[in-house]
């Protein structure tokens, strides 16, 4: 159960109401999701957190699906159940098939497992992995 209430349609504000409609045009879907019905509580962080996925979730140089993956393993490592199924279901629909996806739960684990070790035992980080990216 929430801790807010989820915002209807008839129940948003004018504010809320366009977020709704730029979700579904940018969706290209009726749905507007619990997500964001509990979001639209507060319109500003709403609009916010609607403006920042756009962006990051949006074109660029990371295949829609790979973006989808990497909010999946993020979710499992957070224990969001919630994402995890949202984004399931997203990647799902940008064609991840079953065998990706228990390749990319394969690896969700390994890197839960070794990066516990790893903590665990407090290995300091080789000189040669603290190369900054350019």
């Amino acid at each position: 159960m929430a801790t807010v209430p989820l915002i209807s349609d008839d129940a948003a504000s004018a504010e809320v109401l366009a977020v709704f409609d730029d979700i579904r045009t940018t969706r290209d879907t009726d749905f507007i999701n619990n997500f964001w019905r509990a979001l639209a509580n507060d319109p500003v962080l709403l609009a916010a957190t609607w403006d920042r996925l756009k962006v990051a979730m949006g074109p660029g140089t990371l295949d829609p699906l790979v973006k989808e993956m990497i909010y999946i393993a993020v979710s499992t490592a957070n224990g969001c159940e919630y994402c995890v199924h949202s984004h399931t279901a997203a990647a799902s629909a940008k064609g991840m098939t079953s065998d990706q996806h228990g390749e990319l739960l394969s690896v969700i684990g390994m890197a839960m497992q070794t990066n516990g070790l790893v903590t665990g035992l407090q290995v300091p980080v080789d000189d040669a992995f603290r190369k900054v990216h350019t």
